[in-house]
């Protein structure tokens, strides 16, 4: 049985900085990554992040990964367990986990979460034929392994991802036939959407796919527009011509540990599906287990990585570390996560936070 004072699952970016807070305050932590290297999402965003000099504007997201990975390898305090996922969180406190195909038991005091979020399907006939990958797996591919995912790309979703990662397929040298996105806006920055526009990709809002085709690769998809309602408009179809659909219609948190941990849940769609009920510092109805990133609402991951900064220093305080800094710390975090979620960009999220916990700002 592996004894720690703080477990954290997860090593993105919420992760990495909860892991590095509550270290800073002289607390001994263990980070469980199920991938080689941790970082999460950032190791494949090579685009400049926006916000300010806190939330590392004008770096990319390779490098502020990083540079979040080298603060935690330098702490004496920290532990980090590469290739190894997390099974279970038990009535007894107990967290198991699978590492080179050893399966280990660890013992807590307090548990962060910070899981992350999966990508979301879309439903259409042939959805399942080779050439039809998400988003991330786009990224992988090509910001990661260096391989391009085919010569001409569909790319479904106008959000701040489906933008990045189109922008990213021009720069690799892959034809983008258009953008489509179901909504009658775009969903992202219109940033990102004048890059791509200026490359001559067409944006087409209020479209769907209704079938992709191929014999035994994806050769090309019907997409067709829809109407206010979200039916689609007889005799809009169009035929474009693709060997590679790129589905970025949005994630889900991974929030399949906190059910199986017992707590308390609550479906809020604008936090893009069940999160956890939790207090404004990140605690949930489980005393002791705290959460952050995307496993409790999707946001960027500038947020993330300040709500995982909050998580680490109040699971700390309340094993006794850090009396002296660490409240000004979780105020300090509050209120970054106050700016950040202000403006149009933040109005969804504090609609979805407000139905959370019934109070306005909840955890700001």
């Amino acid at each position: 049985m592996k004894q720690v004072e703080i477990l954290v699952i997860g090593g993105g970016p919420a992760g990495l900085c909860a892991a590095a807070a509550a270290a800073e305050l002289g607390a001994h932590v263990l980070v469980l990554e199920r991938d080689s290297k941790p970082g999460g999402q950032l190791v494949k965003q090579t685009h400049k992040f926006f916000g300010s000099k806190k939330q590392y504007a004008g770096d990319r997201g390779i490098h502020i990964g990083d540079f979040l990975l080298g603060q935690v390898t330098e702490s004496p305090l920290v532990e980090i367990w590469p290739d190894t996922t997390a099974l279970g969180i038990y009535e007894d406190g107990v967290v198991t986990a699978e590492k080179d195909n050893q399966h280990l038991k660890i013992k807590p005091a307090r548990i962060i979460v910070a899981t992350g979020a999966s990508e979301k399907a879309l439903m259409f006939p042939n959805n399942d034929l080779p050439g039809i990958y998400g988003a991330g797996a786009v990224q992988t591919l090509m910001n990661v392994a260096g391989v391009v995912p085919g010569k001409r790309v569909l790319m479904v979703g106008a959000g701040n991802i489906g933008l990045i990662v189109s922008y990213q397929l021009l720069q690799a040298g892959v034809e983008v036939a258009a953008i489509i996105e179901g909504a009658p806006t775009i969903g992202g920055y219109l940033v990102h959407a004048s890059k791509v526009r200026r490359a001559g990709v067409p944006i087409m809002t209020s479209f769907t796919v209704k079938e992709a085709y191929g014999k035994e690769t994806l050769e090309g998809a019907i997409v067709c527009q829809l109407d206010e309602k979200w039916q689609p408009i007889p005799g809009t179809e169009q035929d474009i011509k693709a060997d590679v659909m790129c589905l970025a219609v949005g994630l889900s948190p991974l929030t399949e540990l906190l059910w199986q941990a017992d707590c308390k849940m609550k479906y809020v769609g604008e936090l893009s599906g069940h999160v956890p009920v939790r207090s404004r510092f990140m605690e949930t109805t489980r005393p002791g287990l705290y959460v952050a990133g995307d496993v409790s609402g999707v946001e960027e991951a500038s947020a993330a990585m300040v709500e995982g900064r909050l998580a680490g220093v109040s699971a700390a305080l309340s094993l006794g570390y850090g009396k002296d800094v660490g409240c000004k710390m979780q105020a300090d975090a509050m209120e970054e996560l106050k700016e950040l979620r202000s403006g149009p960009t933040g109005e969804k999220t504090m609609q979805g936070l407000w139905k959370l916990t019934g109070k306005e700002g909840a955890i700001c």
